[in-house]
């Protein structure tokens, strides 16, 4: 992505921090701090608002220009998110400055397309071994996602191993390639099995003799005789 096409987020330098930033999450500001290449280690805030829609519209991996203050944009990813445990929404932002010709290392979700008969017609469950791969590229040729479709899986013996997902010409798989990545899943059978009747004495039936609970019962009554 050349820098004309990427997005950008506008910061402000902050000094708070601590609980006082509670005061600047009222204001629909979201705390952040900028760190690695190119920028010395700063505190800033984001307007929350505008840093949803970024989110919305962009994927995990994408590459955006940072201006702070107003001045020259930084390419930065977002590194991390802290999100409040209940509402989901994000508390503050780990902003990584990065150089555009050192290579980084990233994990990108596996994305499935399409439809098998397992499904469709034999009941069963795509099932996810592995969520995301671990590849490492230049900053501009990281990708946002894996897609793979699974009409080949024709057999639920069969799976998609990392080895078969399409990486980028331009990135390499760090991920180990024999790991199973997505696969379909037999529907459960239940089998309920009924216990034979002669195995459960009847409601109200004596014990039968010679067992260890009758001899148990003789050997006390001899001893009280």
């Amino acid at each position: 992505m050349n820098a004309a096409a990427r997005p950008s987020l506008a910061a402000q330098s902050r000094e708070v921090s601590g609980k006082k930033v509670a005061r600047l999450r009222r204001a629909g500001r979201l705390p952040a701090v900028v760190y690695g290449h190119s920028v010395a280690s700063s505190n800033v805030s984001i307007d929350a608002h505008e840093f949803a829609l970024l989110r919305r519209h962009t994927g995990p991996n994408t590459l955006l220009d940072l201006v702070v203050d107003g001045g020259t944009p930084v390419p930065t990813l977002v590194h991390g998110v802290q999100v409040h445990p209940v509402s989901r929404r994000p508390l503050h932002v780990d902003l990584l400055a990065v150089r555009m010709t050192e290579e980084l290392t990233v994990d990108v979700p596996i994305v499935t397309t399409g439809t098998s008969p397992l499904i469709e017609d034999d009941g069963g469950t795509l099932s996810h071994a592995i969520e995301s791969v671990r590849v490492r590229a230049l900053p501009d040729h990281l990708p946002q996602s894996i897609e793979i479709s699974i009409a080949g899986l024709t057999s639920f013996d069969q799976a998609i191993y990392v080895r078969d997902l399409p990486i980028p010409s331009d990135a390499h798989l760090l991920s180990d390639p024999d790991e199973v990545a997505v696969r379909i899943l037999p529907p459960r059978v239940e089998i309920e099995e009924a216990a034979p009747a002669a195995a459960l004495p009847a409601e109200g039936a004596a014990a039968p003799s010679g067992t260890e609970a009758g001899g148990a019962g003789s050997a006390d009554s001899a001893s009280q005789g």
